[in-house]
């Protein structure tokens, strides 16, 4: 029999009651036709061995933000997601979206953000920041966005967006701005347009994206505690038998010489951790710090 594997682009109906043999896969993405091959490699693989549960056919769909994710996933239009912890953990909060996995990439299954400056900056702490501006990502990202706007807000200080470098914040408060990329926040950072930036430790040791030269100019100020890189999660109605032989052929597949090409397009995957104490303990304290940063920021 031939696995089936559908891009599913534009928003469904209600899913089928026939439906029940197939897996769907989801993901949020601002360019879902980029997106597709990493999905669908993986998707090629787990299928197969999904057949005892009745699964015999997959699909990918794409959403284009956290709330319409949630949807899908309340509806019962996604089975399956991978995203990004504070994705995730939004995912759980508005859908109920249950933990499958950790996700680890490249051989690394936690991280942390790292706050930088200049090395000439007087800035020294993160609290020294009042009255300056920093440089984010976009509000998708964990380590360039969420993780370090629950810092600040943890330290005592409040955030306003800008417009653009040239723009100020209020007397008291901490100016924010999103560079839309790692490399760009380290050139802004090193050309004094920003008073500081935040991005991962990964990033940071990046040669693409804080090359040798740039980082020789700048300095580290502050470290977060570490958290997942990046999760699997199923809905909160997934048949038990189908999460549990998910749960199974991901956690196998490290040790599949079969999987080895589709855990490497699967966002550079090198294998799935099961849910432990540790990861449970992290998440509570970003649950806590996702749902103040919506409350207090956006």
């Amino acid at each position: 029999m031939a696995w089936a594997v559908l891009l599913v682009l534009l928003p469904p109906a209600a899913r089928a009651v026939d439906d029940r043999h197939v897996l769907v896969l989801g993901r949020i993405s601002d360019d879902p036709a980029a997106h597709y091959d990493q999905l669908k490699a993986l998707l090629d693989y787990v299928v197969p061995r999904m057949r005892e549960v009745g699964i015999t056919e997959g699909r990918v769909l794409m959403a284009r933000d956290a709330q319409q994710m949630a949807s899908y996933l309340r509806r019962g239009r996604v089975d399956w997601v991978t995203e990004t912890t504070s994705t995730a953990v939004q995912l759980q909060q508005r859908a109920g979206a249950r933990l499958l996995l950790l996700t680890e990439r490249s051989g690394v299954s936690r991280y942390h953000t790292v706050f930088f400056t200049r090395r000439d900056s007087p800035v020294r702490r993160i609290e020294d920041l009042r009255g300056r501006t920093v440089a984010m990502q976009s509000t998708a990202s964990t380590s360039a966005y969420m993780v370090p706007m629950i810092t600040l807000l943890e330290a005592g200080l409040e955030p306003e967006i800008l417009l653009g470098p040239d723009e100020r914040p209020s007397p008291g408060r901490i100016g924010y701005l999103f560079a839309r990329s790692e490399l760009n926040i380290s050139v802004w950072v090193q050309k004094g347009l920003v008073d500081a930036g935040v991005f991962s430790n990964l990033d940071w040791e990046d040669p693409q994206r804080t090359p040798p030269a740039l980082r020789a100019d700048l300095r580290i100020i502050h470290q977060t505690p570490e958290y997942p890189r990046a999760l699997e999660l199923v809905r909160a109605d997934l048949r038990p038998e189908v999460e549990n032989r998910l749960r199974e052929v991901l956690l196998q597949a490290a040790d599949d010489p079969e999987a080895r090409e589709a855990l490497r397009l699967f966002f550079g995957t090198s294998r799935f951790l099961p849910v432990d104490a540790r990861l449970e303990q992290a998440l509570d304290g970003l649950r806590a710090g996702v749902a103040r940063v919506r409350a207090e920021v956006e």
